[in-house]
C-alpha cells in the first residue's frame, strides 16, 4: 500500500509568535505538509484559493475578517479544507461546532493535542466516498473546556443537564462538564425524542427515567434508573405525562 500523503496545511493567525509556534509544531508532525501562512482572514481566503490546502489551523479573534468569517466562506467551496480552530478563548466553541469544524484547540497548542486533531482529519479523509448521511438538525456532540483543552462530548453519553448560572453542567455517569450556553438554547439543540425538560433548570434523557411519582399533594418527580429523583416543574408536567401515554 502506498504511503499516505501528508495533509496540506495552511496556518492563519494575526500574531507572529503564534504562527511561529504552529510552524514549529507542524514541523514535528510527519503527517503535516505546511504550505503557507496568513496573518488575516482576507489573505487566508486568497491563499486557500491558490494553494487548495486540506486543513486550516485557524485563529478566531483577528481584526477584519475573523476566523468564524473565514470558516463560513470556506463552507461555500466545492473543495473545503478541514478546519481546526486554534484560539485562546473557549466561548467560540458553539459557533465552531455549527460550522462543522473538525477540532478546537486552545492556545498554547500542545504537540499531542495537535497530533490528535491531525488524526481526526486523516480519519475523515479515509472515510468512504459516497452519498453523505443526511445531517441531523440536532446536535450529536458538544465541545466543552476541560483543563487546558476542549474535549468532545457525544450527546448520546449525556444522562442529565443542570443549569448553574450562565453554564450548563453535563452529567455523564460519575463525570460532569460545564458548557457555557443557556438551557433554552441547549434544549433547542437536543433531539426531543431523546431528551425532555422537566424543570426550568433540568433536562434528562428520556430513557433514563424509570417511573414518575407524586407526593399526593400535586408535586411530581421523575425517578431515574439510579433512583435519583428530579422534581418536575408545573410548566413541564404536561410534557412529562406524555411519557405515560397521556
Amino acid at each position: 500500500m502506498a504511503a499516505e500523503s501528508p495533509i496540506r496545511t495552511l496556518v492563519v493567525d494575526d500574531e507572529p509568535l503564534a504562527i511561529e509556534r504552529l510552524q514549529i509544531l507542524c514541523a514535528r508532525e510527519p503527517a503535516i505538509d505546511l504550505v503557507g501562512t496568513a496573518s488575516d482572514g482576507e489573505a487566508a481566503l486568497r491563499l486557500i484559493e491558490a494553494l487548495e490546502p486540506e486543513m486550516l489551523l485557524l485563529d478566531i479573534a483577528m481584526p477584519g475578517l475573523d476566523g468564524i468569517g473565514v470558516a463560513r466562506a470556506v463552507e461555500k467551496l466545492d473543495r473545503r479544507p478541514a478546519i481546526v480552530f486554534c484560539t485562546a478563548f473557549d466561548q467560540y466553541a458553539v459557533a465552531a461546532f455549527d460550522l462543522s469544524a473538525t477540532d478546537y484547540l486552545l492556545k498554547p497548542v500542545a504537540q499531542d493535542r495537535l497530533g490528535r486533531a491531525v488524526a481526526r482529519v486523516i480519519d475523515r479523509r479515509r472515510a468512504p466516498i459516497g452519498d453523505p448521511t443526511p445531517a441531523s438538525e440536532y446536535a450529536v456532540e458538544f465541545w466543552v473546556p476541560h483543563r487546558s483543552e476542549m474535549i468532545r462530548i457525544a450527546t448520546q453519553d449525556i444522562d442529565r443537564i443542570e443549569a448553574e448560572r450562565d453554564y450548563m453542567r453535563l452529567h455523564l455517569g460519575p463525570r460532569s462538564f460545564l458548557l457555557h450556553q443557556t438551557i433554552t438554547e441547549l434544549e433547542r439543540r437536543l433531539d426531543p425524542a431523546q431528551f425532555i425538560r422537566l424543570h426550568r433548570s433540568t433536562i434528562v434523557r428520556r430513557d433514563g427515567i424509570s417511573r414518575l411519582s407524586h407526593d399526593g399533594m400535586g408535586v411530581w418527580h421523575a425517578v431515574m434508573k439510579d433512583e435519583s429523583r428530579i422534581r418536575i416543574g408545573r410548566t413541564y408536567l404536561p410534557a412529562a405525562r406524555t411519557l405515560m401515554g397521556r
